[in-house]
């Protein structure tokens, strides 16, 4: 047995669930590691995250405020932050990913993760965004989108010179301020499919399980509504983004449409970029190469985004420094770097 299979072990020892199996259930794109755990009182879930490279605070700080607000965030039911456990609970399979994959009704579901965050993004500012939660501001978009020159183009074969990443870091000064206007809400940062767990014996917006919000950030509405239409992970038709788009301009009554959509598309390129870099980093650094596969895609919302006048210091940076042959998977070189 492993010093940390004995870690955990010893971590449960001190629960209800003691002398439980744990079994392996799904690795994601972070450090954290998520086990199943089995013969206890109820379902389980065991997070395992190293403490040297990931801190289990955040995820709890924001899982109780979104439950003290009456949303479905995983109950805690054990910590030892120190060693990076976290015993939660079990919200099953069912993502919304693996239903949509089963036949479940698409509209019907997205209607539903929208419909959520009208819920969220109308209450009071001062009860959905306590003091705590830091801003999602410019330096931290501009850091994201730092992503892709910083990993993604010399995996490509593109060294990025030191004035090339200047201007790079110009044209995006030139548009973030379009999305930094307005009021600030509670941006969950990773809000799509995969991370919503339908819980069907739960009414209204309780059925979402939510996942993966431990990044949370005081920043503009149209983020998530953004990251859930604009998945890196999946297609999502032209038809379906349109309707949710409407959908929750109309049920939150937004006045100037063009000021929205305009933040949309800065909010949507920036988050692109950063996920190409991500994706880039996961195989060059951490050797997951399995998010490559995806890239293709995140090239296309990236090159959508693009298309809004707002962006255009950007597109123009992209057309002179990352031409068309460029934007598809990154290739490694034999020395596997």
């Amino acid at each position: 047995m492993s010093e940390r299979a004995e870690d955990i072990q010893a971590f449960l020892q001190g629960t209800p669930w003691a002398g439980s199996e744990v079994l392996p259930l799904a690795a994601d794109a972070s450090f954290r590691i998520y086990r199943r755990v089995v013969g206890g009182p109820e379902p389980a879930v065991l997070m395992d995250a190293p403490p040297e490279k990931e801190d289990t605070r955040a995820f709890v700080r924001v899982a109780e405020h979104l439950l003290d607000m009456g949303f479905s965030a995983p109950r805690i039911f054990a910590r030892d932050e120190a060693l990076g456990f976290l015993l939660l609970e079990d919200f099953g399979d069912a993502t919304f990913t693996k239903l949509l994959r089963q036949g479940a009704d698409e509209t019907r579901f997205y209607d539903r993760a929208t419909d959520l965050l009208c819920d969220l993004h109308d209450r009071a500012e001062n009860k959905a965004l306590p003091a705590w939660f830091p801003p999602y501001d410019r330096d931290v978009l501009m850091k994201e989108a730092l992503l892709l020159p910083d990993w993604f183009l010399p995996a490509a074969g593109t060294a990025t010179a030191p004035s090339v990443r200047d201007d790079y870091i110009a044209a995006w000064d030139q548009v973030f301020p379009k999305a930094l206007k307005g009021p600030k809400t509670l941006v969950l940062r990773d809000y799509h499919v995969d991370n919503i767990i339908f819980l069907e014996d739960r009414p209204g917006f309780q059925a979402l399980g939510l996942l993966d919000f431990q990044d949370a950030l005081a920043g503009h509405p149209a983020y998530d509504l953004m990251s859930l239409l604009e998945d890196a992970r999946r297609d999502v038709g032209e038809e379906l983004t349109a309707r949710q788009l409407a959908r929750y301009q109309e049920a939150r009554s937004i006045c100037n449409r063009d000021n929205f959509t305009t933040a949309y598309a800065v909010l949507g390129a920036g988050r692109h970029a950063k996920v190409i870099g991500i994706f880039t980093r996961l195989m060059v650094r951490d050797r997951k190469p399995a998010y490559l596969k995806h890239v293709p895609r995140v090239w296309r919302l990236l090159e959508r985004s693009l298309d809004h006048p707002a962006l255009e210091p950007v597109r123009r940076w992209m057309d002179a420094h990352v031409p068309k042959s460029l934007r598809s998977k990154p290739i490694l070189d034999e020395s596997g770097r």
